[in-house]
């Protein structure tokens, strides 16, 4: 991973924007995928801008994206991209969404952006680097207790029936969890307005932007089991600003 890649990542991430808001609080077509979840011109659009441009400047590197599936899927770099990640807050009229890029090097993310188009909101993470956030640095809330702990998670409905009872096991002893925000929570963990996050059932392109920018913003993501995210990662996972919230947490999930 080199400057010239977070430039890329940046441009890529320009370019997703100007696809992306002249959909937001306007009429577009609306579908629903296999999985029931929705899919919107906008999420095509802005992965379409994203792919050309790594098409025509990275093109021995592979590309995973949520909409197009993927390309030179064996490549040892692999660009990562959900367009519009929190579709159903995008079709709301709710800017809590976000755009996720990362670059995966030999299946670990080495960097990350949460681009949020309508805010003028960006989270920049780079491995070995303190995350940005747009002309600043990013840092977590020291909170070493669960009981002074803030949670955030997307739904209800995103976990299993045992998983949303591990679930409230951390979050009956926090000092309060909400619910909605998708990728902005993550980012609101990097600035230290929210402790931790816990999810489930997340597909690569959920994830793997996040944890360049959480961990450079000095937290810690893993999954349920406590270990590092990575290509393989099942889709489980514990974002926390602080790490000494990992050991109560991880008991908590495992019951």
């Amino acid at each position: 991973m080199t400057d010239d890649d977070i430039r890329l990542a940046e441009r890529l991430a320009d370019a997703a924007g100007a696809a992306i808001r002249p959909f937001f609080r306007a009429r577009f077509d609306l579908e629903q995928k296999a999985d029931a979840s929705p899919v919107t011109e906008a999420d095509r659009a802005a992965e379409a801008a994203m792919r050309a441009i790594i098409e025509a400047e990275r093109p021995q590197d592979g590309i995973f994206g949520e909409e197009y599936g993927v390309v030179r899927g064996d490549a040892d770099r692999l660009w990562v991209l959900d367009p519009i990640d929190g579709t159903r807050a995008f079709v709301t009229g709710r800017p809590l969404f976000g755009t996720l890029i990362a670059l995966l090097e030999g299946g670990k993310p080495v960097l990350g952006v949460i681009d949020q188009p309508i805010l003028g909101e960006r989270w920049i993470g780079a491995a070995g680097r303190k995350t940005r956030f747009n002309d600043g640095i990013a840092g977590v809330r020291h909170c070493a207790e669960l009981a002074e702990a803030r949670f955030g998670s997307t739904a209800p409905a995103a976990f299993g029936p045992e998983e949303l009872e591990a679930y409230m096991r951390v979050t009956t002893d926090a000092r309060d969890a909400i619910w909605g925000g998708d990728c902005y929570n993550y980012g609101l963990v990097a600035l230290g307005q929210l402790d931790g996050v816990i999810e489930a059932n997340l597909k690569l392109y959920d994830f793997a932007a996040l944890v360049p920018v959480v961990e450079g913003a000095g937290g810690v993501m893993r999954d349920w089991q406590g270990r590092p995210l990575d290509r393989d990662s099942d889709g489980r996972v514990v974002a926390l600003g602080d790490a000494r919230l990992l050991e109560p947490v991880l008991e908590r999930l495992s019951g």
